[in-house]
C-alpha cells in the first residue's frame, strides 16, 4: 500500500469532572447518589479512569489476553482539579496516567499524548480577558508540576473559543487545540486569497491547519471527525471494538493522495463511566489498528511536526461543541439540557450568570485597592498564586510572599486577597450552567464557591455584600416548587454549609469527646492546637473541657477559643464555645464543670456551661457532613453489635429447638428465621474481612443458608468487600509465592461466590494476577503451577 504512512488516527479523550470540594474544607463530602461509592470522582475513577490505565484485551473466549495503559496510545487531557483530587485519592491511577505520557513520549517520536486544560474549565469567550489569561496560565503550571514538561496543546473547556481566547494561547506559547467541526467558517489554501466558506459536513477534518491572529502570531487547530464522534458518543460504536476501529480505518479517504488524520474527540468518561467496559473497546480498537496496516496511530503533537498545517481557517467567534447556538448554554435559555425534563426551563441561567459578573466586578474593585499597598504586582501575583495551590506548605507560602509581597505585609491578608481570586475563579466552573436546574448539586456547588468569595471578601472590607448578591440571585427561577428561585436555593443549600474558625473549633470539641488524643488535631485544612484539655468518663457519658486554637491551613488565620462538650450517650450530645473568655474564668469553669461531673451533678454541668457560655448550645448535627456520619455510624455500630450479640445468644441456644422444629415438619416462625439469617450474614462477612480469607466458615455459613432457605441481605455490598478480599489475598500470595496453600485455599472460594450470587469486583485482581505471570521470583512446583493456572481461569485471565 503506497499511502499507508501517510494515513494516522488520534483519539482524544477530555477526562474532566469539576470541582467537587467543601468550599471551606476543600474536601469531597459524601455524596448519596454516587452509591455505593463516597463520591462521583471515586465511582466515575472506579468505572473509567482506573480501567483505562488497565484495560483489557480479550480473546475469542472472553478471557483477558492482555492488560494496557490506554492512555499511552491516545490523545488526552485531565482537568487540573480533578489530577489535584486524584493525587491524593487515586494515586496509582494518578501515576499511570503520567507514566503514560512519558510511554507516548518514545511511542510517538519525542512528542507526549498528553496536553493541558484550561484551569477550572470555565467558558473562555465569557471570561474577562484577565481571567482567560489566569485560566491559560494555571492549566500550563499545573501541567508542567505534574508531567515535567511544557505543553504544546491546550484543551478549551466546551471547546468554546473565540480570537482573544487563541491569543492568550498563543501568548503562552500553546501550538495547538482541538475544536468541532462546526467551530470553522471558512478555509484557505495558505498563499491563496479567497476564502471559501464551509460548515460541519464540507470541512475537511483529515489536516490540521493554521489560524492568523491579528497580533501577527498563529496557533494550530485540529477539527475532530463530528459524525464518528458522535457515533462512540451517543451512538453505541463502543459496542464493539472490532467495529469501532473499522469505522475509524474506513473514514480514510481513498481518493485523496495526500497525508490523512482521522481523529476524534469525546468526553473520556465515554470510555466506561458512560458506556460499561467502554475502555475495553478503546484497547481492543488501538490494537486493531496497530495491527492493521491501513494506518500508524498518532497525537496531535507528532502529526503537526510530520506535517504542518498547509490551509488556514477562520473560527466561528463565541462556538463551542455542545451548544448549537454558540456559547448560549451558559449564559441563557437557549434550548440546550439535558433532556430529563422536558417541562423546565432555563431561564435561570442569565440571572446567575448575572449575580457572579455582579459579584466578581465588585470584589475585583476590593482586591485592587486592598492589594495596591501590599503587592508589588497584584494580578501577576494571582497568576504565580498557583504555585502555592499546587503545593500548599510553609516553604510555598513563604516564597510566594517574598517575591509578592511589600515588607512588612500580614500574611493573612495576602491569602484573604488570593483565595477570594481564586474562589472567584471557581465559581465560573461550565457546569453550574450546563444542567437543567439551579438546584442541581453542579449550580449549588459554584454558588458554595461564590458564598467563599463573599466571606472572604467580608474580611478585607466592611460593606456587607451577601444581600446584593442575594438579590441579584432572586431573579433566577427554579424549577422546583420547593425552592422558587436560586435566593432561596442560596439560603437553605448554601449558606448552611458555610464554615468559619468558630465552627472548625466547634466541631474539634466535639470530636474530641470521641478522640483518643485530641491534643492536636488536622480537622481537613485547619489545624487545632490545645494548650488545657481535660477529659473525664463515667460510664458512658463523657465529658470534655478546654481551650484551643484553631488556625486555616489556607489563609493562616487563627482563633483561640474555651470549650465545653459533654455527652449523654447514643447521639446526645451539648456543647458550648466562647471566642473571648478570659483565663481566670476559663479555670473556673473547668474546675466546677469537672467537679460537678465527678460528682455526678450532670443537671449542675449543664447549667455551669450555660452560666460561662450563654444559652447558644451546639448539638452532633453542626459537626461536618462526612465526620457527623462518622460518628453517627460508630454509634449506630456499638448498638448494632448488642443487638447482634443478643441475637446470637438467641441462634447458639435455640439452635438445636429449630432443628428438631424442622426435622418434624413444623412451621419455624419468622423471628427466628430472620435471626438466623442476620447472624448468617454478618458471619459471612466477617469471614471475609479475617486476615485470611477463612474458606472453612463460608462453606458452613453456605450450607445454612441452603439448608434454612435464607438469602444474602446486601450483595451489593458483600460484593464489594468480596473483591478486596481476594485482592488483598492475591497479595499475599504474591509475598509467599511458595505457599501453595494460599493458592489452593482462594481457588476453593470461587465456587461459593456462584452459590451465594456474588459478583465481585475482580479488576485490581486481574492486574495483580497478570504482574504475577509476568515476574519469576521463584521456580513453581507443578502442583503450584497447576493452582496458578487454575486461578487464572477464576479470574478470567489467560498467560502464555
Amino acid at each position: 500500500m503506497a499511502h499507508t504512512t501517510h494515513h494516522y488516527v488520534c483519539i482524544h479523550g477530555h477526562f474532566y469532572q469539576p470541582p467537587r470540594e467543601n468550599a471551606w474544607l476543600e474536601v469531597i463530602e459524601k455524596q448519596d447518589s454516587a452509591h455505593p461509592y463516597h463520591d462521583w470522582n471515586e465511582r466515575i475513577t472506579s468505572e473509567c479512569y482506573e480501567p483505562n490505565a488497565t484495560s483489557r484485551i480479550l480473546d475469542e473466549d472472553n478471557v483477558i489476553r492482555n492488560i494496557v495503559n490506554n492512555y499511552s496510545k491516545i490523545s488526552f487531557n485531565f482537568g487540573p482539579t480533578l489530577l489535584s483530587w486524584m493525587e491524593v485519592n487515586a494515586r496509582d491511577t494518578y501515576e499511570a496516567i503520567l507514566q503514560a505520557d512519558k510511554d507516548s513520549i518514545i511511542r510517538f517520536g519525542g512528542h507526549g499524548s498528553a496536553i493541558a486544560q484550561v484551569y477550572n474549565h470555565i467558558i473562555m469567550p465569557l471570561a474577562n480577558a484577565r481571567d482567560k489569561e489566569t485560566q491559560v496560565i494555571w492549566g500550563i503550571r499545573d501541567f508542567e508540576t505534574r508531567f515535567g514538561r511544557k505543553p504544546e496543546g491546550m484543551w478549551l473547556a466546551e471547546t468554546a473559543v473565540d480570537t482573544e481566547t487563541l491569543e492568550v494561547l498563543a501568548n503562552n506559547d500553546i501550538k495547538f487545540t482541538i475544536l468541532a467541526p462546526r467551530q470553522a467558517q471558512a478555509v484557505r489554501k495558505t498563499g491563496e486569497e479567497k476564502w471559501d466558506e464551509v460548515n460541519d459536513h464540507t470541512l475537511n477534518t483529515r489536516q490540521a491547519y493554521r489560524c492568523s491572529l491579528p497580533s501577527g502570531k498563529s496557533i494550530d487547530l485540529f477539527f475532530y471527525n463530528g459524525d464518528i464522534s458522535q457515533s462512540i458518543a451517543f451512538n453505541g460504536l463502543l459496542n464493539d471494538g472490532k467495529r469501532f476501529a473499522e469505522t475509524l480505518l474506513g473514514a480514510i479517504d481513498p481518493q485523496d493522495e495526500q497525508q490523512q488524520l482521522i481523529h476524534v474527540a469525546t468526553d473520556g468518561e465515554t470510555y466506561g463511566h458512560h458506556h460499561k467496559h467502554g475502555d475495553m473497546a478503546l484497547a481492543f480498537c488501538l490494537d486493531y489498528i496497530e495491527k492493521n496496516e491501513k494506518a500508524k496511530l498518532t497525537n496531535y503533537s507528532q502529526y503537526l511536526s510530520l506535517f504542518p498545517p498547509t490551509y488556514e481557517v477562520q473560527i466561528i467567534e463565541k462556538s463551542s461543541w455542545s451548544c448549537v447556538h454558540g456559547v448560549e448554554r451558559w449564559r441563557n435559555n437557549c434550548g440546550c439540557n439535558s433532556g430529563g425534563h422536558a417541562e423546565w426551563s432555563q431561564q435561570w441561567r442569565k440571572p446567575l450568570r448575572d449575580a457572579m459578573d455582579w459579584l466578581r466586578d465588585t470584589t475585583t474593585t476590593i482586591f485592587e485597592r486592598e492589594a495596591v499597598s501590599i503587592l508589588t504586582d497584584p494580578w501577576k501575583a494571582r497568576n504565580d498564586f498557583v504555585n502555592v495551590i499546587l503545593r500548599r506548605n510553609e516553604h510555598t507560602i513563604r516564597h510566594f510572599l517574598s517575591q509578592h509581597a511589600k515588607e512588612n505585609v500580614s500574611p493573612v491578608k495576602v491569602m484573604y486577597l488570593m483565595e477570594m481570586e481564586r474562589n472567584t475563579m471557581l465559581m465560573y466552573t461550565s457546569c453550574g450552567w450546563f444542567f437543567d436546574e439551579v438546584s442541581g448539586i453542579e449550580t449549588t456547588q459554584v454558588m458554595e464557591f461564590a458564598c467563599r468569595v463573599i466571606q472572604l471578601a467580608r474580611q478585607l472590607d466592611d460593606t456587607d455584600i451577601e444581600q446584593q448578591y442575594i438579590q441579584h440571585l432572586e431573579a433566577a427561577p427554579s424549577n422546583v416548587a420547593t425552592y422558587g428561585n436560586a435566593a432561596r436555593v442560596y439560603e437553605k443549600i448554601v449558606i448552611p454549609s458555610l464554615i468559619n474558625l468558630k465552627r472548625v473549633g466547634m466541631h474539634f470539641a466535639m470530636s474530641s469527646i470521641f478522640e483518643d488524643e485530641p491534643e492536636a488535631l488536622t480537622i481537613f485544612n485547619y489545624s487545632t492546637t490545645s494548650e488545657s484539655i481535660v477529659k473525664k468518663a463515667a460510664g458512658e457519658q463523657r465529658l470534655a473541657v478546654g481551650m484551643i486554637t484553631a488556625r486555616s491551613l489556607v489563609t493562616l488565620s487563627e482563633r483561640k477559643f474555651a470549650f465545653a462538650v459533654i455527652y449523654l450517650g447514643k447521639h446526645n450530645i451539648i456543647g458550648n464555645i466562647s471566642i473571648d473568655m478570659e483565663p481566670d474564668n476559663f479555670t473556673g469553669m473547668q474546675f466546677r464543670m469537672v467537679k460537678a461531673f465527678e460528682e455526678g451533678r450532670l443537671g449542675d454541668v449543664i447549667g455551669t456551661m450555660q452560666m460561662y457560655f450563654g444559652p447558644e448550645k451546639y448539638t452532633i448535627w453542626q459537626l461536618f457532613s462526612d465526620e457527623k456520619r462518622k460518628i453517627l455510624e460508630s454509634i449506630a455500630q456499638e448498638s448494632m453489635a448488642e443487638l447482634e450479640q443478643s441475637l446470637r445468644k438467641s441462634y447458639n441456644s435455640d439452635y438445636q429447638l429449630i432443628t428438631a422444629l424442622a426435622n418434624n415438619g413444623l412451621p419455624i416462625p419468622n423471628a427466628y428465621r430472620s435471626t438466623f439469617e442476620y447472624i448468617l450474614n454478618a458471619d459471612l462477612v466477617k469471614s471475609f474481612m479475617a486476615e485470611k480469607i477463612n474458606i472453612k466458615e463460608m462453606e458452613r455459613i453456605s450450607a445454612e443458608l441452603t439448608r434454612w432457605n435464607l438469602k444474602i441481605e446486601d450483595t451489593e455490598k458483600l460484593s464489594r468487600i468480596a473483591g478486596e478480599s481476594i485482592w488483598k489475598e492475591l497479595r499475599r500470595i504474591n509475598s509467599e509465592r511458595e505457599n501453595v496453600k494460599r493458592l489452593q485455599r482462594l481457588n476453593r472460594l470461587f465456587p461459593l461466590l456462584k452459590k451465594f450470587a456474588l459478583d465481585p469486583n475482580l479488576h485490581k485482581s486481574q492486574n495483580q494476577y497478570f504482574q504475577m505471570s509476568k515476574e519469576t521470583h521463584h521456580q513453581p512446583t507443578s502442583e503450584w503451577s497447576d493452582q496458578f493456572a487454575l486461578l487464572g481461569m477464576n479470574l478470567g485471565v489467560k498467560v502464555s
